[in-house]
C-alpha cells in the first residue's frame, strides 16, 4: 500500500470553484440579478462596449459594473462618470476572476436594486475561460486588429461564450480580417453561439447586442 496519496490539485480547484459558481448563480437568480461575464484580450474595446451598453440601457435597467484588473482604476473612473454603480477589483496579479472573487466583488458593489450587472473580466484569452464566475451568461469580444485566427489559438474561450462580439468592424478595411472565416471557425467550436459584429466606437451593431441582452435578462427573470 502506498504511504502517500496523490491529489490532483487543478481538478480539485476547478471542482470547488464550480460548486461555488453554481451556488452564486442560484442566489443571483433568486435576487433577479442578471450577471454578464465579459471577457476579451486587452485593448479589444471592453470598456468602450460597456459604456455603449450603459448608454443604451440605463433608462430600462438598474445597472452595476464590476471592473477587474491586475492594477489601476482607469476603467472604473471612466464608468463612474456615467453615474451607474461601479466597483474596481484588483486581482493581485491573478489573470482571471473565479466565483469567490466575483462574490466578493458583488458584495462590495451591493446588488440590492440591481437587475443587470456586468463583470468586465481581466484582459486575457486564456485564464478567464477556465474559471466559472457564476455569471448568468458569458460574452466575449474579438476585435478586428487581433486577427481572424484567434478561434484556432484560443478555442476554449470561444467554446464557453454564449455570445461573441466582433468589435472594431469600422476598421475592417485596414486589417487582414475575414469575418466569414471567423464565423465558420467559431461555429465549429460552438454551434449555438450568437455572433454580433459591432463597432463600439461608432455604435454600429449595438442595437442587436442590446436586444440580445434584453432577451436574456427577460428569460433569466422568467425562468
Amino acid at each position: 500500500m502506498d504511504a502517500y496519496k496523490i491529489l490532483e490539485i487543478k481538478k480539485s480547484v476547478f471542482e470547488d470553484n464550480d460548486r461555488r459558481a453554481d451556488l452564486l448563480r442560484k442566489e443571483l437568480k433568486e435576487r433577479r440579478t442578471f450577471l454578464l461575464n465579459l471577457m476579451s484580450s486587452p485593448g479589444s474595446g471592453k470598456t468602450t462596449t460597456v459604456l455603449r451598453t450603459i448608454e443604451t440601457l440605463r433608462n430600462e435597467m438598474t445597472i452595476g459594473i464590476l471592473e477587474a484588473d491586475i492594477d489601476s482604476d482607469v476603467d472604473a473612473r471612466a464608468v463612474a462618470q456615467t453615474g451607474v454603480r461601479v466597483i474596481q477589483l484588483h486581482t493581485g496579479g491573478m489573470c482571471h476572476l473565479d466565483a469567490e472573487m466575483t462574490r466578493q466583488g458583488l458584495d462590495g458593489l451591493g446588488t440590492n436594486g440591481l437587475g443587470f450587472v456586468i463583470l468586465e473580466n481581466v484582459g486575457n484569452l486564456v485564464c478567464p475561460a477556465e474559471f466559472d464566475t457564476g455569471a448568468s451568461k458569458n460574452a466575449m469580444i474579438l476585435s478586428v486588429p487581433e486577427g481572424d485566427d484567434k478561434p484556432l489559438k484560443y478555442p476554449l474561450m470561444f467554446s464557453i461564450a454564449d455570445v461573441l462580439l466582433i468589435n472594431k468592424i469600422d476598421a475592417m478595411e485596414f486589417f487582414n480580417f475575414n469575418l466569414e472565416v471567423v464565423r465558420e471557425r467559431v461555429k465549429k467550436l460552438n454551434p449555438n453561439i450568437k455572433i454580433i459584429p459591432i463597432s463600439a466606437k461608432t455604435g454600429q451593431g449595438i442595437d442587436e447586442w442590446v436586444e440580445w441582452l434584453r432577451t436574456e435578462v427577460r428569460h433569466w427573470n422568467e425562468g
